[in-house]
């Protein structure tokens, strides 16, 4: 009896034995990384790149931690597969350039996705962090125009984040501020990025990136947020780089007071028709959704004394701020005429009524700047006015508080329009804000002279392939090619230059420059700022 149950317990550890060494060695060579929580597997793609989606960098924001700050994420045993992207956030479907590879849609949806090129967890490479944008309403990381393999080509760790949009990331309520133990409430979905570059600080080493070259960039919201990471305390120090695409939290979706957003929390509550906080949280989140969407309420970042202690423009204009090179800009045709017209016809007659509504006390100013002499003129100058009003001159604001630092500030300016649509698009239309109209009620935006908001995005993260919807020409890939390798540069050494790529110079208040970036890229000395001067007046009036 006794020599069987010897033979059995040599035969299992044998077995152990046997098994323990299959076990796969935590090593980028095996797809495997050790995170902080646990370990990870991603996959190999055919680039060689590593990718591994769907890493969770916090708690799920759901039952009790419905509208607070991030938890920290459980550990876990054994290894996680990470081959697939997680939940976007909680969203209605709004803007109809959106495409996601995500795993649904829910609550919790606080994942990352990291692409890395690296071989070992000792290569020390730079970092890309990219926030999508969608108003702070819509987006999600999974998005093929945020996707981080094609600059990980480029020998960059590259990171796509999740954050809580719309009444989930951004409600301010009374009883938030209550509980919150610092008299506001709001800013989740910043929290939610704030969390996830302390992730980055803490694990990117496994991935083969260093946590002192990290560079944070973001288009439209995501821009926006790019600004705010760089105006909060909490966050200003968690990066070395920083890249904006049309867009500032200094006039773009700027941080509201608190008793103004505490306002729209409040019609919020009634439409959901929920008297109290416990009554909010327990409410499915679709409900919550719904009932957001019913109160037509756009949520805007706060001035909530914890994320945002003061407004940014405070922040900013005292110098508050991060001090390091930054790279932004703006597009050819963020607006067109027909918004500052409202659907009157471009004559001098029309345009001028326009202005002296919009503008009563400045109306001969503005069309000193902006002037509408002719159709041609009107086109033009309409079509920069209402950019301008609408992204361009927050993020040339921001632009200029930057440049009193005395840290490299280079600004571009996009022009290259989109191809036309693919046959397979059938009689897909252009919508606003580059989205794409697939019914017959909704009209077509006007055909675009310029880059639209968003037209850039694929081109500057080497993403043309993954949008069906054109029909890319030679020369938009050359346009990418020349836009991402001046992004992979100054990811990798915070100036854009290099070899082959028209030189690029860093602005100065005597000599400002712009990199005009089209079929013909070419730097132009900047001859706008007397136009932003004035909206800068007009809007501190």
């Amino acid at each position: 009896m006794i020599k069987p149950l010897i033979n059995t317990l040599i035969f299992s550890l044998g077995l152990f034995t046997c098994c323990a060494q299959k076990s796969p060695k935590i090593s980028l060579a095996n797809n495997l990384a050790q995170t902080a929580n646990g370990t990870v597997q991603g996959a190999k793609e055919p680039s060689g790149v590593r990718s591994f989606k769907g890493i969770p960098f916090a708690a799920p924001p759901v039952g009790d931690f419905r509208w607070k700050e991030p938890q920290p994420a459980a550990n876990w045993t054994g290894i996680r597969q990470a081959d697939k992207f997680g939940p976007r956030a909680m969203q209605l479907p709004i803007f109809g350039d959106m495409n996601f590879r995500s795993n649904g849609m829910s609550e919790d949806c606080l994942y990352l996705n990291v692409w890395s090129p690296a071989k070992s967890a000792k290569e020390k490479l730079p970092v890309l962090v990219y926030f999508y944008g969608g108003g702070f309403a819509a987006g999600d990381g999974s998005e093929p125009r945020y996707d981080g393999e094609s600059m990980a080509t480029k020998g960059i760790v590259s990171v796509t984040v999740n954050y809580r949009l719309g009444v989930f990331g951004f409600l301010v309520y009374s009883g938030l501020s209550k509980e919150s133990g610092h008299n506001g409430s709001g800013n989740y979905g910043l929290l939610d990025q704030y969390s996830a570059l302390k992730w980055v600080q803490q694990n990117i080493a496994a991935f083969g990136g260093d946590p002192a070259k990290v560079t944070i960039a973001g288009e439209s919201a995501g821009s926006i947020a790019v600004s705010g990471l760089m105006a909060s305390p909490l966050s200003r120090h968690l990066f070395a780089q920083a890249i904006g695409e049309s867009g500032s939290i200094l006039g773009a979706l700027p941080a509201n007071s608190l008793s103004e957003e505490e306002k729209k929390g409040e019609k919020f509550a009634s439409t959901a028709g929920a008297a109290s906080l416990s009554e909010l949280r327990a409410m499915p989140a679709e409900k919550i959704l719904d009932a957001a969407g019913k109160s037509n309420v756009w949520f805007n970042p706060t001035v909530d004394n914890y994320f945002f202690p003061e407004s940014p423009y405070k922040i900013y204009e005292s110098g508050g701020q991060s001090k390091i090179p930054l790279l932004l800009g703006w597009n050819s045709e963020e607006g067109s005429a027909g918004n500052i017209l409202a659907g009157q016809a471009p004559t001098p007659e029309n345009y001028t009524a326009a202005i002296k509504k919009l503008y009563p006390e400045y109306a001969s100013d503005i069309l000193s700047q902006y002037p509408g002499m002719s159709t041609a003129d009107i086109l033009k100058s309409g079509r920069e006015l209402a950019s301008d009003r609408f992204i361009a001159h927050s993020t040339w604001k921001w632009y200029d508080e930057q440049l009193k630092t005395g840290k490299p500030v280079y600004r571009y300016y996009y022009m290259r329009p989109r191809p036309a649509m693919t046959a397979a698009m059938g009689n897909a239309k252009a919508g606003l804000a580059g989205g794409v109209v697939k019914d017959d009620k909704t009209p077509a935006a006007p055909p675009a002279s310029g880059a639209v908001h968003s037209a850039e995005i694929e081109y500057a993260l080497g993403n043309l392939p993954g949008n069906k919807v054109f029909a890319w020409t030679p020369d938009d890939y050359a346009v990418s090619k020349i836009m991402q390798d001046y992004f992979a540069n100054f990811i990798k050494a915070g100036n854009p230059n290099g070899k082959g790529l028209p030189q690029w110079d860093a602005s100065k208040k005597n000599s400002e420059k712009v990199m005009e970036i089209d079929v013909k890229t070419q730097q132009v000395t900047d001859e706008t700022r007397v136009r932003y001067e004035l909206l800068d007046k007009i809007n501190k009036k």
